[in-house]
């Protein structure tokens, strides 16, 4: 297994769509990423805990005047999502490797227009909260990177997770619309036919996708 890495990790360390530690843009890149890395001013939208980057991806297709970054620890799975976008020639797209409680590093205070969380580890031992990318924590980050009335879009197939992100959600963040079951609701049309790896298997076994879209307040 870790031979199978070892290429993707130095894939990574050649594609320009990945910043990771040790390229210049890793220290410098916050509050830059429109005039550096994007050269545009268009809307800037976060996938966090991205895995192979099918969000990330898949969304810059639809949405060619947004720029995408996917956000993940796993440079191997990092690699899948960069390959991806560069086989497609996506001058939108970029991926940044760090542990999510590193964001504030990275983004300047209302730099982000968008947030997707999609399929995130539901940490499902209490002793595993602090790890729940919903926990009050976390989503405290999120809001401080997301602009005024800026959008929060949160989807799992573990249905406890997303009764505990019910209860976490703030009131500085308005959700707008949720479904316990997207895949017989109208708002799975807000997903462009987007799946993920897992996603597919899980559904394929039964499971319920669950999903809401938010809005901050601040």
């Amino acid at each position: 297994m870790a031979r199978q890495k070892l290429p993707r990790f130095e894939y990574n360390t050649q594609s320009e769509n990945v910043i990771e530690r040790g390229k210049e843009l890793y220290t410098t890149i916050k509050g830059k990423w429109r005039e550096t890395y994007f050269k545009n001013r268009n809307p800037i939208v976060l996938e966090l805990a991205c895995g192979k980057g099918e969000y990330t991806v898949g969304l810059a297709q639809v949405h060619p005047n947004k720029n995408f970054i996917g956000i993940d620890i796993k440079g191997d799975r990092i690699a899948r999502g960069s390959k991806r976008a560069n086989d497609l020639s996506l001058s939108n797209v970029a991926f940044l490797r760090t542990p999510m409680v590193f964001l504030e590093e990275f983004f300047e205070e209302n730099e982000v227009d968008e947030i997707w969380l999609i399929h995130p580890d539901p940490q499902p031992r209490d002793k595993e909260e602090r790890k729940r990318l919903t926990n009050p924590k976390f989503l405290d980050l999120f809001m401080k990177i997301l602009k005024p009335e800026g959008d929060f879009f949160f989807k799992t197939d573990n249905f406890p997770l997303f009764e505990y992100s019910l209860q976490t959600i703030p009131p500085k963040f308005q959700i707008l619309r949720q479904t316990i079951d997207l895949y017989n609701s109208e708002l799975l049309r807000e997903h462009f036919g987007i799946e993920t790896h897992y996603e597919k298997l899980f559904v394929a076994k039964g499971y319920k996708i669950n999903y809401l879209a938010a809005k901050s307040l601040k």
